[in-house]
């Protein structure tokens, strides 16, 4: 059976419900069982068919109790004997009702496929064995012993009677004798004395060229 989502709008509701198809009006016609009819046979809500019994949980007809007469798939609706009213020309009808407006007090199991439902509710309902686990014990956990003052006391004591001997001092050793090495030779001999620069002569100073001038109308 394909899934249908679920739908917020009121609107779509209502269209839903109102196109619904044959096999889901018989699912939206369900009733809630008597607690006596729950513990027996293992459900908590079916169905209802002609010749149930029902009592009325809610509304104007609070408490009444009867048998189905007629189921209205197409209104949503259940008709009881018995729960009937006069109308203005004197006639009497049967009251309509919801079926989530009553509980089913005895189920009527004619139908061998209604019967197979329930008793297939009974075995899936029934209680499952438990199984049982092996306990392991575990051992026992070791006591802290608990430290009182007295015994921290006396352990101090002890403490302070038996005072550990101290190791003997070792002998100084002996000086080491300080070895003089040979002094290092001079790497670099003496460098021989610089001769003695000769002073430098003054220069004579350049004597000046004579210019001539030419005189005009020379040769």
């Amino acid at each position: 059976m394909q899934k249908t989502k679920p739908v917020k709008d009121p609107r779509k509701q209502r269209k839903r419900l109102y196109n619904a198809p044959a096999h889901l009006r018989h699912k939206f016609m369900a009733a809630p069982l008597s607690p006596e009819l729950v513990s027996s046979k293992g459900a908590k809500a079916l169905p209802v068919r002609k010749g149930d019994t029902v009592r009325v949980m809610r509304g104007d007809h609070t408490g009444f109790e009867g048998k189905i007469s007629r189921v209205d798939l197409k209104r949503y609706r259940i008709f009881l004997e018995g729960l009937t009213r006069e109308k203005v020309d004197g006639t009497n009808i049967f009251v309509s009702v919801h079926p989530s407006k009553v509980m089913i007090k005895n189920l009527k199991l004619d139908d061998k496929w209604r019967k197979a439902i329930v008793e297939g509710k009974e075995e899936l309902e029934l209680p499952k064995e438990k199984k049982v686990e092996k306990v392991v014990e575990k051992p026992p956990k070791k006591e802290k012993a608990v430290k009182t003052k007295k015994a921290k006391k006396e352990k101090a004591a002890e403490e302070k009677a038996v005072v550990p001997e101290k190791p003997a001092k070792k002998a100084p050793k002996a000086a080491k004798k300080k070895v003089q090495k040979p002094a290092a030779k001079k790497k670099k001999e003496e460098k021989p004395a610089k001769k003695e620069k000769k002073p430098k002569e003054a220069k004579k100073p350049r004597a000046k060229r004579k210019t001539t001038s030419k005189t005009e109308g020379g040769t």
